[in-house]
């Protein structure tokens, strides 16, 4: 009874051994799938080979997409006058439900990958200080004049396992700035705590046991 025990709990481990590599590489191809057919299907393309034959090549709609967005980016970065593009977004600004949506847009893509990135300053957040309870987030505006709000801090805290979050303003007294990689947080953060940088040699360890 023992060795069999013994061996089904060998199965099992190298079953979730398995799963544990196989899960991952799968779920991320499945997204990389995903993001070049929704790339392919707003430009189809079919090459035709011979009489009525056509063969979809995939990527090659996408490729076409980055291109174009690469030499639009170098179009206006070198030839369009920068005050012709000021002069545009002044009119965009302008018009009430055109303005809302295109710099809400606008705002979030730079706060991924614009010079003035928003998600790269990650902080934990008293929130009661009787019981000493913290959040982490991520400060996304320290100045909130504008509202007239003065000593406070805009704070972006993402939930677990989603894609979502929610902006709260908080006292700029109860952040304290994490000194710390802002992937690394936002990895801990979505997973739920789960997923840990760990050093290089508990990471040895691990893999010798």
């Amino acid at each position: 009874m023992e060795i069999r025990n013994s061996f089904l709990k060998r199965i099992l481990s190298y079953f979730i051994r398995g799963l544990v590599l196989v899960a991952p590489l799968y779920a991320t191809a499945l997204i990389i799938w995903t993001g070049i057919e929704f790339l392919d299907n707003i430009i189809p393309i079919n090459v035709p080979i011979s009489g009525r034959k056509d063969v979809y090549l995939p990527g090659l709609g996408g490729l076409i997409i980055i291109g174009g967005i690469v030499l639009l980016g170098f179009f206006f970065s070198t030839v369009v006058p920068q005050s012709f593009l000021r002069f545009t977004e002044s009119i965009m600004r302008r018009i009430p439900l055109v303005s809302l949506i295109y710099y809400s847009i606008k705002d979030l893509i730079l706060a991924f990958v614009g010079d003035k990135k928003k998600f790269n300053q990650p902080v934990l957040v008293t929130v009661y200080k009787d019981t000493g309870i913290k959040k982490i987030g991520f400060i996304t505006q320290t100045d909130l004049s504008h509202l007239h709000i003065e000593e406070h801090v805009a704070v972006y805290m993402p939930f677990s396992y989603s894609l979502s979050g929610e902006l709260f303003i908080v006292p700029a007294e109860n952040v304290t700035v994490l000194d710390t990689s802002a992937t690394d947080v936002m990895k801990m953060v979505i997973s739920g705590g789960v997923s840990v940088k760990i050093s290089k040699e508990e990471s040895e360890i691990d893999e010798e046991q």
